[in-house]
């Protein structure tokens, strides 16, 4: 009896995996949708096991399609769709050491000092392209935060890095970028380029409203420097002030 296709797509993916990967999955994913999906993103970008590991602790697959854009409004399919799915809310930094209080420059600053895990956690088919990217326009200057291009895409991406809650006047300044960046890089047979803002808080409401009426494909997203710790793991981990008191002991 013949197998139906999909059950044969997903024994030729286990097959094109190591074993390793395979036991991985099969303890921590317990869903045959879940585990396709994440085979062909560990083929597609090469994952170690290790990479694996972090991924699935990050929650990737949750974190996909979440952010505010209007892709759908400004990208032809099937590009919109690939971009929806390139993007994810929130991205997690936890690789930094950043302590609060600290500026959108050094958030910027360490990310592309740890740029490989920067790469790793914005996803296969980014490629650096340069950080203060200086923009000359009407004899005045602009620096964009961080530059990229997407290979699978074919498009220029920008980044804009913003401490706390998510402003209207963003939108615009990603707008002015994207459309910069579209008239003085794009090659001819490049894409649109795409703005994705990065906010400690997106507030999805106000964001959506600010992207409604914008002529130029923007996403926004959170960022976290770190996941929330449990409340029972939080209990029992010791303070600053039993710390100081075991040392001064000692």
């Amino acid at each position: 009896m013949q197998q139906p296709v999909a059950k044969l797509n997903y024994k030729n993916l286990l097959l094109a995996i190591p074993w390793g990967h395979n036991i991985l999955l099969m303890e921590k994913i317990k869903e045959v949708e879940k585990r396709f999906w994440y085979i062909e993103h560990i083929i597609a970008g090469g994952w170690s096991r290790a990479v694996l590991s972090s991924m699935i602790k990050s929650k990737l697959l949750e974190r996909q399609k979440l952010s505010v854009s209007n892709f759908d409004s400004y990208l032809p399919n099937p590009q919109s769709e690939l971009a929806k799915e390139t993007l994810k809310d929130p991205y997690i930094f936890d690789f930094l050491t950043l302590a609060e209080p600290f500026a959108e420059r050094e958030l910027e600053i360490e990310l592309v000092k740890h740029i490989e895990k920067f790469l790793l956690e914005l996803g296969t088919g980014f490629a650096f392209v340069g950080r203060q990217y200086h923009l000359n326009v009407g004899n005045q200057d602009f620096y964009i935060d961080l530059l990229f291009y997407h290979l699978k895409m074919r498009c220029f991406i920008v980044i804009d890095l913003k401490k706390g809650n998510f402003k209207p006047e963003y939108a615009g300044k990603m707008n002015f970028y994207c459309s910069v960046v579209d008239d003085t890089l794009k090659h001819p047979t490049d894409q649109h380029t795409i703005g994705l803002i990065l906010c400690e808080n997106s507030n999805k409401i106000i964001a959506e409203y600010a992207l409604r009426d914008t002529n130029k494909p923007i996403g926004v997203s959170e960022y976290e420097l770190t996941r929330a710790l449990p409340e029972n793991l939080k209990s029992s981990l010791p303070s600053i002030e039993d710390i100081e008191t075991e040392l001064s002991n000692n």
